[in-house]
């Protein structure tokens, strides 16, 4: 069981930056997959980025160039930093970790709302 603690979320203008953490509580950190997807209002939650075992990366149409993901293994953090932020990012935020057995967790969510 892992269980993941995302912080990091709140009100940004348009074009500003938000950096999301995400904590988790088991020590084999570096064994999962780890990704941010989010969920807007009425739609699905989509992948927005996602980093491996290994530090590959790869991220939704709509992130790349502008948001980065990187994790710390030694201190079981994944981090999303977002830039050049638009009203059409809004969305809550989820921390996902996934092991190659399929075994998959979430995190509770964190809102981003981008406005002026």
């Amino acid at each position: 069981q892992v269980q993941l603690s995302e912080s990091g979320g709140g009100l940004v203008q348009p074009g500003g930056s938000l950096r999301l953490s995400c904590a988790a509580s088991r020590s084999s950190f570096n064994a999962y997959t780890m990704a941010w997807y989010r969920q807007a209002p009425g739609e699905e939650r989509d992948l927005v980025a996602r980093i491996t075992v290994g530090g590959s990366t790869n991220y939704a149409d709509s992130a790349k160039g502008r948001f980065t993901i990187s994790r710390d293994n030694a201190k079981n953090t994944v981090d999303l930093q977002m830039n050049s932020l638009k009203p059409e990012d809004t969305a809550v935020y989820y921390c996902n970790a996934r092991f190659w057995t399929g075994a998959e967790y979430w995190g509770q969510g964190t809102q981003v709302t981008v406005s002026s």
